[in-house]
Formats: C-alpha cells, sequence, structure tokens
C-alpha cells in the first residue's frame, strides 16, 4: 500500500479552512480530515479513553496532547483508505497546532506518510470570532463556539501557527 499524502491546513478558528477543504476535495479529490472533528467525535464514545481529557481541553481552548491527535489521524487515514482503495490524499484540518505538535507528528508519523505541503488561512481576529459565533448561533453544537473560547483559542493558535511558518 502506498504512503498516504498530507496537505496541513491551517489558520485560525473561522478562517475558512473547512469551507476552502470542501472545496479543494470536490475538485480535487483529497479526503478531508477534521483534526478538531476527530477529537469532538471521539468525545462521544461511550467506551473511549480519552473522551474526558480531549473534553477538557477543547473547553479550555488548550491543546489536545499529540499522541491522541496522532493516533486518531492515522486511524481515520487508514480507515478510509481500506474503505477505497483510490484514497490516498488527506487534507488535516486543524493541525499541528504549535512545534510540539509537528514534533510529535514526524516522531509518530514520519514514515507512514508524506507531507506535500501546509496550506495557511490568515484572516483578521474579528472575522474568525464573528464567523464563529454565528456557526455557534446557527446550532453548531460546538462548545468552543463562545467569546471565552474563542478568544483564548485564537490568540494560542495565531501565535503559534505563525511560529511553524
Amino acid at each position: 500500500m502506498a504512503l498516504p499524502k498530507v496537505v496541513f491546513v491551517l489558520g485560525g478558528p473561522g478562517a475558512g479552512k473547512g469551507t476552502q477543504c470542501q472545496l479543494i476535495v470536490k475538485k480535487y479529490g483529497y479526503v478531508h480530515l477534521s483534526a478538531g472533528d476527530l477529537l469532538r467525535d471521539e468525545c462521544k464514545k461511550p467506551d473511549s479513553n480519552d473522551g474526558a481529557l480531549i473534553n477538557k481541553h477543547i473547553r479550555e481552548g488548550t491543546i489536545v496532547p499529540v499522541e491522541i491527535t496522532c493516533r486518531l489521524l492515522e486511524n481515520a487515514m487508514r480507515e478510509n483508505m481500506a474503505a477505497n482503495s483510490s484514497v490516498d490524499s488527506f487534507l488535516i484540518d486543524g493541525f499541528p497546532r504549535n512545534k510540539n505538535n509537528l514534533d510529535g507528528w514526524n516522531e509518530q508519523m514520519g514514515g507512514k506518510c508524506k507531507l506535500l505541503f501546509t496550506l495557511f488561512f490568515d484572516c483578521s481576529e474579528d472575522t474568525c470570532i464573528q464567523r464563529c459565533l454565528s456557526r455557534g448561533e446557527a446550532g453548531s453544537g460546538r462548545t468552543d463556539d463562545n467569546l471565552e473560547s474563542l478568544k483564548k483559542r485564537y490568540s494560542r493558535k495565531y501565535r503559534r501557527y505563525l511560529m511553524l511558518s
């Protein structure tokens, strides 16, 4: 089996990562894996060993341990490739969030996939926050679509993303 090809998609919350990923999926056939969605889905599993810890990090706007996120991403890539033999290209949305995440990815996944490049979407803090608040009001169901969490998430992520570039 060929190594999966990966594109990291980064930007602040509400910068348009998910929207742009949907367009890339339609045009180029990539599979979109949202790190945040995978983490939120893991929290919903009654038998999850990591759900409570993930949920705590999401509520507090802090970063989930890299080992957990990498494991969920690796499992999702494997499942997609097993379900469809023509699938080999993935957009990973919202990961890595900092140097520790990148180092953890390289350590855990370095020989298991081929990183092609990183897309970074830059958007003003005000625009990002308004988009997320609107998303929350529309019923996103996300516990972190509130002003307090967004301010923490935006400032931490943006600074850390810039350190990665």
